[in-house]
């Protein structure tokens, strides 16, 4: 049969059953828009926890001391002995230190707050690390310790600005900030004074931490400052400045981190990777209810493509005279059965089109409502929806798939009647 005939027969008979094709492809198109919108949500989620909420690079294995002084290498502490033996792993391309100031410190800030007066005393923890660590981030100066003095450069974590912003500072009446805003900032701080903890015997070094930069890499609940002010501080205090608190090794590719964490845990040293399980279990449950959805979206697609078979199965019946005519003055059964499939496949075509569209839509509308009703929160997305393109095409394809199921049997049973019998019931 000829491209014109196929297209002008499918016109004819969807024209003909007009109530019949919109159930059906009304059908076909509700299971699709369910299928796309909890798809949409769950990647868009999905991202939020893995780029915002739990930020893990996927080249990065941190390793600290084990809780029990066992193993080799200076009974599982993190010397430079082991610090250089982690380096030399097979896979690891650099190896990050980072050392505690472990002695307390307080800041006690009273002065103008971006537009504000602000009068605060906080606990502060502060984390050296190696400068290249978090070079890429760091927007002013070399990010490396200016000397007794004068002020340190900190780096501060992105995510803390993001909880500031959405939780700290609405409860506070404190101005919003921004990453530009806060670069440069300085606010004094004293190592070795405490307002709760008990402090070391060596003298308080009063100094000043000057915003440096924000990163994801900076620690979420301590000032990130370079290593070697660290060392200075627990030097200053008489306290340990020789071992560190933890190394971040950064792997060649991803494929090389289960052989990094083994060699570790050989070592006698311990993976933190509490992050990376959190992101996992949170990415886990968002799967999980995203996949149960798309099992329910699925199921009304199936039941889509039953009613397509019951609809065309009644229309091949209604038909059987026109088609054993057709098959009379030469038809194919191959002629006959494609006829049947053409009409599901703009059915599917007409249903997976409409329905994405209409989940796009919904999902337009959700984002707009959760702008407008939702209050800020921390890590709140601009929107909660992730649509890549093979995302729609997934949900026509789909249409088609179920339209083109429910239609094979009819199909096949249009492609067998019987030209002579029909013919002889005519006469």
């Amino acid at each position: 049969m000829r491209p014109n005939s196929l297209i002008k027969l499918v016109r004819l008979q969807l024209r003909r059953d007009r109530r019949g094709a919109f159930s059906s492809t009304f059908g076909i198109a509700m299971g699709i828009a369910s299928l796309v919108f909890f798809v949409a949500l769950g990647l868009g989620v999905g991202r939020v926890v893995r780029e915002k909420i739990f930020p893990v690079d996927s080249r990065l294995v941190d390793v600290v001391p084990s809780q029990l002084a066992i193993g080799l290498f200076g009974g599982g502490k993190l010397t430079q002995d082991a610090v250089d033996r982690l380096a030399a792993i097979p896979g690891v391309e650099r190896a990050y230190r980072k050392m505690s100031v472990r002695v307390p410190a307080v800041s006690l800030y009273d002065g103008d707050f971006f537009g504000r007066r602000l009068r605060m005393g906080i606990e502060v923890i502060a984390v050296g690390v190696d400068p290249d660590f978090v070079r890429a981030d760091v927007k002013l100066g070399d990010f490396s310790d200016p000397g007794p003095g004068k002020p340190i450069p900190t780096i501060v974590s992105s995510r803390l600005l993001e909880i500031y912003n959405k939780t700290f500072a609405p409860a506070r009446g404190l101005p919003q900030l921004s990453a530009q805003m806060l670069v440069g900032f300085s606010f004094p701080v004293d190592f070795n004074r405490s307002y709760v903890a008990v402090v070391a015997p060596g003298p308080v070094t009063s100094t000043q931490l000057q915003v440096a930069g924000l990163s994801e890499r900076g620690v979420l609940a301590a000032a990130t400052v370079p290593l070697d002010v660290a060392i200075r501080m627990n030097q200053a205090a008489n306290v340990d400045a020789e071992t560190f608190t933890g190394v971040s090794l950064q792997a060649a590719s991803p494929s090389e981190v289960p052989t990094i964490v083994a060699a570790v845990k050989e070592m006698g040293l311990r993976v933190d990777d509490q992050d990376r399980r959190m992101s996992e279990n949170a990415g886990a449950a968002v799967a999980i209810t995203t996949s149960a959805m798309a099992l329910l979206s699925a199921l009304i697609c199936l039941l889509a493509a039953f009613n397509i078979a019951h609809a065309l199965s009644a229309a091949v019946r209604a038909r059987e005279r026109e088609l054993g005519v057709m098959r009379a003055v030469g038809a194919s059964q191959r002629d006959i059965f494609g006829l049947v499939l053409a009409e599901a496949v703009v059915l599917g075509v007409g249903g997976g089109v409409a329905g994405t569209l209409t989940a796009l839509l919904a999902a337009l509308g959700v984002d707009m409502l959760s702008a407008r009703v939702l209050p800020q929160f921390p890590f709140k997305p601009d929107t909660f929806f992730l649509v890549p393109p093979w995302l729609p095409l997934l949900g026509v394809g789909l249409g088609v798939l179920a339209a083109v199921g429910g239609a094979w049997l009819p199909a096949r049973r249009a492609a067998q009647v019987d030209p002579a019998r029909v013919l002889a019931g005519q006469g």
